[in-house]
């Protein structure tokens, strides 16, 4: 699977190495092993509420969208371009107290998800996608709050 990263967006550092080890294990801890391209754009809440208006018709802006582009005759194939906004990280790490992080990390795995036909549309759907995306994180060690544990996250994080 090829996974590509375009980080449009200054306001979240983004690892891009992360990015790809956060959707390879979403790939592996649902057994996936189809072949194809997932692009990832980190942007502002300005270009997703944008995207998020002209494909699915809501005016605001949302953490994360997730396009399916694959050939419906190619089953095997996985073809996906997943939109995460970095404003809404800071926002709703604000909210629920975690870091932008991991609130970017949150958005790539739960893109995955719908992808692979995970469902938010009710409460008990919502907390199935919730429960697997936090299985997900604990163990890639990702943390939900800011401090010395985050850095690694972080693009060239400890490097010198």
């Amino acid at each position: 699977m090829r996974i590509i990263i375009k980080n449009l967006q200054n306001k979240v550092p983004v690892n891009s190495k992360k990015v790809v080890k956060t959707a390879q294990k979403v790939l592996s801890s649902e057994g996936i092993k189809k072949s194809g391209e997932i692009t990832f754009s980190f942007v502002n809440d300005r270009k997703i509420k944008e995207l998020n208006l002209k494909y699915l018709g809501k005016n605001n802006p949302t953490d994360v969208i997730a396009f399916d582009v694959a050939e419906p005759k190619r089953p095997d194939k996985l073809f996906a371009d997943i939109v995460i906004s970095a404003d809404r990280a800071i926002s709703n790490a604000k909210i629920f107290k975690t870091s932008p992080l991991y609130e970017l990390y949150l958005y790539v795995v739960h893109g995955m998800l719908h992808l692979l036909g995970y469902n938010d549309k009710d409460a008990r759907q919502r907390q199935i996608m919730k429960d697997r995306a936090s299985r997900i994180l604990a163990r890639l060690n990702i943390p939900a709050v800011s401090g010395p544990p985050a850095l690694n996250l972080i693009e060239g994080a400890g490097q010198q």
